[in-house]
């Protein structure tokens, strides 16, 4: 029989054949398309204090980038004493900073003889909060503490599992992004000099402090709130090719310690700020790693703060900006 049209005969068995391969194309196509987003789980580094806001910001920001966040355990040692609650017993000295001894054995030993292969198990990258000021013991100097007891707020517990956990995350090159204290940690593992308070590093260069980093205890309406400043960051560095910027404007600020530089490791500055002429350390990153990095400041803040329309937001970075790290962070870990 003659067919009107030239449209080629295809059996129906062929038919069938080809509209079964095309479903499994679609489905085979579809599962790729899922693999390439595969769940990244952000370990952040153990605190027994979650409902600190140095905590609750940073899994907001990182499920706000499409992470899965995830407290991890405390990073114990075999050869430190704890007691029944896991708190250091007799490695504290009389401002609860770790002893000269015990920094030492943590120096020597790093993670052997620790829990932290069990840790780390199903982690592809670790965030460390802000929070307490680190022992002056596990310096590459180190130094007795800066003596100001309105300023006492010292962790050695939390000292012990960080510089472990760091330790180890630059050793077998995972990835690591510290904020505030995080950063801090990042330096004094890496051997960088640091200032134990920065009013008093001013105070001794005789030059004024205009508080860009902290506001001032006398205003106590805003002093726990966050300081913003702006951030020079440096070209050809892994902060420029995040944030594709020169300078970041409204980064949230609040410590009164800082890196004072990381001359002999092997960091870089890839941020700085002017104070007073004084370059201070805003960004850092470990060289010859795949994404090892250091912020002074607090992005995470700026997206709560987006987030929950808080009243200052427009003060500190946009919220795109602020989430370009975590972004950056996860994106690298899904390639």
């Amino acid at each position: 029989m003659e067919r009107k049209n030239n449209l080629t005969y295809i059996p129906r068995s062929l038919a069938v054949l080809l509209f079964v391969i095309l479903l499994c194309s679609v489905f085979f196509t579809g599962c790729t398309a899922d693999s390439t987003q595969e769940e990244v789980v952000i370990g952040i580094a153990w605190r027994a204090d979650t409902d600190s806001e140095f905590y609750t910001n940073i899994v907001a920001a990182v499920e706000e980038a499409g992470g899965k966040p995830v407290l991890l355990e405390q990073v114990k040692a075999d050869y430190l004493t704890y007691d029944s609650n896991n708190t250091l017993l007799d490695c504290t000295d009389e401002v609860g900073g770790l002893t000269l001894e015990s920094a030492n054995a943590i120096k020597e030993n790093l993670w052997e003889s620790t829990n932290i292969e069990e840790v780390m198990q199903g982690i592809d990258a670790v965030i460390f909060t802000g929070g307490e000021d680190i022992s002056s013991s596990l310096y590459s100097d180190p130094e007795p503490w800066h003596g100001i007891e309105a300023e006492i707020d010292f962790n050695a517990t939390r000292d012990v599992s960080d510089y472990i956990l760091m330790s180890y995350c630059i050793e077998k090159n995972i990835a690591a992004v510290g904020f505030c204290r995080g950063m801090q940690m990042l330096a004094v593992v890496s051997g960088a000099k640091m200032i134990q308070d920065i009013p008093t590093h001013f105070q001794n260069l005789n030059k004024e402090y205009l508080y860009q980093h902290r506001n001032e205890k006398a205003t106590p309406e805003s002093y726990r709130d966050y300081a913003p400043h702006d951030v020079s960051v440096a070209n050809d560095s892994l902060a420029h090719e995040i944030y594709q910027k020169d300078i970041l404007t409204g980064c949230p600020s609040w410590h009164h310690q800082a890196v004072l530089n990381v001359d002999d490791t092997n960091l870089i500055v890839s941020g700085s700020v002017d104070t007073n002429s004084e370059k201070m350390i805003e960004i850092i990153e470990y060289t010859g790693k795949d994404f090892i990095i250091g912020f002074q400041f607090h992005p995470e803040a700026a997206v709560v703060k987006h987030l929950q329309g808080a009243e200052n937001a427009d003060e500190f970075m946009d919220r795109e900006t602020a989430l370009l790290v975590f972004e950056a962070l996860i994106d690298t870990l899904r390639q």
